[in-house]
Formats: structure tokens, C-alpha cells, sequence
């Protein structure tokens, strides 16, 4: 098992604004093709005025089919497009990590 885990750094304030415009625009879209993330947190400590989603996916193969098929749908580009009009994102940080092998996310 393998999880991408993406680091979002919103303008000051941000924040909930972004994630208003997600889950009324982004959420069933994405969940439809990549399923119910294992995480999504929005940080306390730390960097501020961020927020952290983790997907869990069999393997690369499966996150690679799984994220072309919501890269090729409409309501997702519709999103990314007011995303970036609304224009409240600075920074994204992508990461792939394994679990260890005593770790089996129960779903």
C-alpha cells in the first residue's frame, strides 16, 4: 500500500473559504474516482494556514489509473478552474510514502 499525501499552503485566512469551495465543488468528484481519503486534516501547529489530504492506493499503478480517470473529468477541471480563479492557494507539497509492513489501514 502506498499513500500520496498533499500539503496545501493557503493566503492568511484562507482556509475555509478553500475548503468551502472544495467540498461543495471537489469532494464527490474526487471521491468518485480516488474513494474516501485516509486523512484530511486542516493543521493547528506548525504551518499555519494549511491543510493535509492523504489517498491510499493499492500500489503506483493504481494511484496512476486512478488519478488520470479524475484528470480526464470535466467537473474535476471545472474545480481545478475555481480553484485557481478564486486564487486562495500559494503552495502545494506532494509526497509518496509506504506503510510499513506491520501497518493495513482498516476501511
Amino acid at each position: 500500500m502506498i499513500f500520496d499525501m498533499r500539503i496545501y499552503t493557503c493566503k492568511p485566512g484562507t482556509v475555509p473559504a478553500q475548503l468551502a469551495l472544495y467540498e461543495k465543488y471537489g469532494l464527490s468528484v474526487q471521491t468518485k474516482h480516488l474513494g474516501q481519503p485516509a486523512l484530511y486534516g486542516v493543521t493547528e501547529t506548525g504551518p499555519i494556514n494549511t491543510y493535509v489530504h492523504v489517498w491510499a492506493y493499492e500500489n503506483a499503478a493504481d494511484r496512476e489509473k486512478r488519478r488520470a480517470a479524475m484528470q480526464a473529468d470535466p467537473d474535476w477541471a471545472a474545480f481545478l478552474g475555481m480553484t485557481k480563479e478564486a486564487g486562495y492557494l500559494l503552495a502545494q507539497e506532494n509526497q509518496i510514502l509506504t506503510a510499513p509492513g506491520f501497518f493495513n489501514l482498516k476501511r
